[in-house]
């Protein structure tokens, strides 16, 4: 039994496979309902490429005819895509390759990667990314989506190339794909749809909690690092508005006082004894954890040595002062072994009175602040932290037995909120799972649902 099976039964009460199976010749469909039909898709389906106007003829750009590319697929939310993020003129549409395919064609992306997919809600053409599959008679696109959902290990497993991987034409139009009857077709459609908008349901309550227990955890270590744990302390102004009141024994500092930030940098690729040594070399896609002991890519001691690149030693605070990224939050995190870092970084190192674990919480906890106070737009729609702003932020701090106290106490806490989040985000991971076992399973009739209302 395969774990998709598996996972199956245990999820849900076992449903009826059908009375009789034949070999589809065909290894990842396998045995198959007798009655059905193993097709080549190029049989059912018009596989049509897609094309791209050049992107420096402003007459061919920010037209009227949806232009939907890979990015476009993998945004996604449901199985209809009704809005594109660019669209071509006439004039751009004519000058390509292009086609315009009709409402509810599949449309697939097959490089960039492989396996996105949705029905069109509306006229529109592709970029060269994508393949639209316009159907050559009267059958039921919704099952063909579900079928090609559960086939993309296979799609992937065509795909060639050396600088990507891409689906071609003619790969895909020689994939073979299970047919049911009209009837069924439609009855298995109609089941998947039922089942999957209960799962989306689920997930949708599981996200959302995981969101109020997200805002729970940001505003438990707000109120500990800019208030102190004790409700009934007396307060002070501190002057600051979104700082607000802080506790009357509390010292009043600037950020350049207390720290001190130190840059990165990247080697030269083309300078092989840089790269691939044993000290972590930092970057913003690291920055996925809150403790630093390795990293995606490694730097050399004759990096170090050779143009300068700082080693950091631990305990330190890391933190990403440039990119996408800051659009959407600010990482923070803690160094436990000596490293460098890349441009898009600065390390935080604090005087002996500062609790690095506090002001790691203390960063998190005003981290909305700080991007709302601190961040402006950099080149290309990046974001930047302006630096000579940052070191004057006022920070509110407690004596350092204070600084533990609290950290001590937020350590407690935050652990029972983060093991909550982890539970319902592998409960996310499983309705997940449990979806995609689903649909393969119906949609080449290892399980018979015609029946089921």
């Amino acid at each position: 039994m395969s774990k998709r099976q598996n996972l199956l039964e245990t999820e849900r009460p076992r449903l009826p496979p059908y009375p009789k199976y034949k070999d589809s010749g065909v290894g990842w469909l396998g045995k198959i309902p007798a009655r059905w039909e193993v097709k080549r898709l190029k049989r059912l389906f018009l596989v049509v490429n897609g094309s791209t106007p050049q992107s420096g003829v402003i007459d061919y750009w920010n037209g009227d005819i949806p232009w939907v590319t890979p990015e476009d697929l993998g945004k996604l939310k449901g199985p209809v895509i009704q809005t594109t993020r660019r669209r071509i003129t006439e004039a751009g549409y004519r000058s390509c390759g292009t086609t315009l395919v009709p409402a509810g064609s599949l449309v697939l992306s097959t490089r960039a990667p492989i396996g996105y997919l949705a029905i069109s809600g509306l006229e529109l053409c592709t970029n060269q990314g994508c393949r639209s599959m316009v159907s050559r008679r009267k059958l039921n696109r919704k099952f063909f989506y579900f079928q090609l959902q559960a086939a993309r290990s296979e799609l992937e497993s065509w795909g060639e190339g050396s600088t990507f991987m891409e689906l071609a034409k003619c790969k895909l139009e020689e994939m073979c794909i299970a047919e049911p009857a009209e009837t069924e077709q439609c009855a298995i459609a109609a089941f998947l749809d039922r089942e999957t908008a209960k799962i989306d349901a689920l997930i949708e309550k599981k996200e959302r909690l995981i969101e109020l227990l997200q805002e729970k955890r940001t505003a438990l270590i707000t109120q500990a690092v800019t208030k102190g744990l004790d409700p009934n302390v007396p307060m002070k102004d501190s002057g600051v508005e979104w700082l607000g009141e802080i506790p009357a024994h509390w010292r009043l500092t600037k950020m350049w006082v207390i720290s001190q930030a130190t840059s990165g940098a990247t080697p030269p690729r083309e300078t092989l004894r840089y790269w691939d040594g044993e000290i972590p070399w930092v970057s913003p896609k690291d920055m996925k954890r809150h403790f630093i002991e390795s990293s995606e890519e490694t730097v050399s001691d004759a990096a170090v040595a050779e143009i300068g690149l700082k080693l950091i030693s631990p305990p330190a605070i890391l933190i990403v002062v440039r990119g996408m990224i800051l659009a959407h939050s600010f990482p923070i995190a803690l160094t436990k072994v000596p490293v460098t870092i890349n441009q898009d970084m600065k390390a935080l190192r604090l005087r002996p009175d500062v609790d690095v674990e506090f002001f790691a919480y203390w960063l998190e906890g005003v981290a909305s602040n700080l991007l709302a106070v601190h961040v402006e737009e950099a080149a290309h729609g990046t974001k930047a932290i302006r630096m000579d702003e940052w070191h004057k932020t006022p920070v509110g701090l407690p004596s350092p037995d204070e600084q533990r106290t609290i950290v001590k106490s937020l350590d407690q806490e935050t652990a029972k909120i983060d093991m909550f989040i982890t539970k319902s985000r592998a409960a996310i991971g499983r309705l997940k799972e449990y979806g995609i076992a689903l649909i393969s399973a119906a949609v080449i009739g290892k399980i018979d649902v015609r029946d089921l209302s």
